[in-house]
């Protein structure tokens, strides 16, 4: 492994870990499988069997979404202004587990009828998907 400087949560003998962060956690994201993906992935991250997130009835809600907003990536990045948050932290225990924004799309998504969306969720989405920016300011991924 490298010696490059990486956010505290990476594990540099994980080499999964490391190619996660560096290739992919925090890059935005715009297309609709790869965000649908992406939430699939933080609701299963939070311990939920494959088969109980993939019900049908959150699919169609997804289906739904695209409809109504002409794609999902449409729908999620219209709450940030299709910009991601930059966020400014030095150490791992600034980063937040939930914001107000991550409340705000946790419970429109609960009221179109999607489970397993929480707060927590939603807000490890936002940061897998780039919507926000929370690698550490020394971080050698923070300005790609």
């Amino acid at each position: 492994m490298s010696n490059k400087k990486r956010c505290t949560w990476v594990n540099p003998h994980n080499k999964l870990d490391v190619e996660y962060h560096d290739t992919q956690w925090g890059v935005p994201v715009f297309d609709d499988r790869l965000l649908f993906e992406m939430l699939i992935l933080e609701g299963a991250q939070a311990g939920l069997a494959w088969t109980t997130i993939l019900k049908k009835r959150e699919n169609y809600v997804f289906l739904e979404l695209q409809k109504e907003f002409g794609s999902f990536s449409n729908y999620i990045w219209a709450f940030v202004d299709n910009k991601p948050i930059q966020n400014h932290f030095k150490d791992i225990s600034e980063i937040p587990a939930t914001t107000e924004l991550s409340d705000t799309i946790s419970k429109d998504l609960k009221k179109r009828g999607m489970s397993f969306v929480g707060s927590t969720i939603i807000y490890a989405f936002m940061q897998a998907v780039g919507m926000v920016n929370d690698h550490q300011i020394d971080c050698f991924c923070r300005n790609r």
